[in-house]
């Protein structure tokens, strides 16, 4: 058994070896990352407190939301961190966290938008019995089990890349810990384990595929049966963006994992990590609430609520001045 020596900590390359460009780089990657989490979050804010909104598919909407927030904010605060102070070492422990986390999202996110397939199927091909088959309860399953079996298949794959010692160069080409780099680095030639999870995960991705083309091959055929033309786009806006999102999806993933793979990753690599990683979700909302008139409704209506809130404050803050310039009645005017 030839000698080698265990790897205590990574470090990831990053972009360039420039210390202005890491900089650059570091507030680029912050502007776009401020840019995904609030308009996730306002998707999110929205489906919670609008009533019109509490509707299943606005349900799943709010998880995947939810689900890029998670996802976006485990690789990307990171190497802004790294980039603006010049450091780019993450330990052991760190970088299984990273392929965990980002794992777990990300089958999560793959399992709501087939979800979300079936919430379009129900509607479209089966309206009259929507609100019984799309109930509170179906859909706190669906989301349930999207979730527990993303945080199943994120915790087997980490185990299995985990499971393997490393040795040898400790440097990942890449801003984030993925599984790719660090089978390159592992000294273990035995890769039974990571070879089952990664082959249970593309079952699962071809199933959520093969379900999501089923139903929309459904869905099409029942709305061209529609007799007019307003119905039939109607009908198309509401499964148009669902179907972008996926697509968009599914194509990162397959250009980062998918692709064969080289020795010397090259910048293009890199370039298709940061498509996966934060071209989804900056996207997603912007799909969903660019034609959508629900979102743009329940905006403006939260709009004017927080405007006409913020007049009665100041309103009755300028009633209390006055009055406690006349008497002492300051404390009945606690706000």
């Amino acid at each position: 058994m030839s000698n080698f020596t265990a790897i205590s900590g990574f470090l990831l390359m990053g972009f360039s070896n420039i210390q202005n460009l890491q900089t650059l780089c570091g507030v680029f990657f912050l502007v776009m990352y401020m840019a995904a989490l609030i308009s996730n979050l306002i998707i999110i804010t929205l489906t919670t407190l609008d009533l019109q909104l509490q509707t299943p598919m606005y349900f799943f909407l709010k998880n995947l939301s939810l689900l890029d927030v998670f996802f976006v904010s485990v690789p990307i605060p990171n190497f802004i961190v790294n980039s603006l102070t010049h450091h780019n070492s993450i330990s052991i422990f760190a970088c299984a966290l990273q392929v965990f986390l980002m794992t777990s999202f990300a089958a999560g996110e793959l399992f709501v938008l087939t979800s979300m397939s079936y919430d379009r199927y129900v509607a479209i091909c089966c309206p009259l019995h929507y609100d019984a088959i799309m109930n509170s309860s179906t859909c706190m399953l669906m989301v349930g089990v999207s979730w527990i079996t993303g945080v199943f298949f994120g915790a087997m794959y980490t185990s299995g890349t985990f499971s393997m010692p490393f040795c040898g160069s400790n440097m990942i080409p890449q801003f984030f810990c993925d599984v790719p780099s660090l089978l390159r680095i592992s000294c273990s030639k035995m890769f039974l384990f990571i070879y089952t999870s990664l082959g249970i995960g593309v079952c699962l991705g071809m199933s959520c595929f093969i379900c999501v083309v089923i139903s929309y091959v459904y869905i099409f055929s029942s709305v061209l049966k529609i007799p007019t033309t307003k119905g039939q786009s109607k009908a198309f806006a509401t499964c148009i963006p669902h179907l972008t999102v996926f697509t968009v999806f599914i194509a990162t993933a397959c250009f980062v994992y998918v692709k064969p793979s080289s020795n010397v990753p090259s910048i293009s690599d890199r370039l298709f990590s940061v498509l996966y990683t934060v071209l989804p979700p900056a996207l997603n909302p912007v799909i969903y609430s660019l034609r959508n008139n629900d979102v743009k409704c329940a905006m403006r209506r939260l709009q004017q609520n927080l405007f006409s809130r913020g007049s009665l404050h100041l309103t009755l803050q300028s009633i209390c001045q006055w009055f406690s310039s006349s008497q002492d009645t300051s404390k009945m005017c606690n706000f």
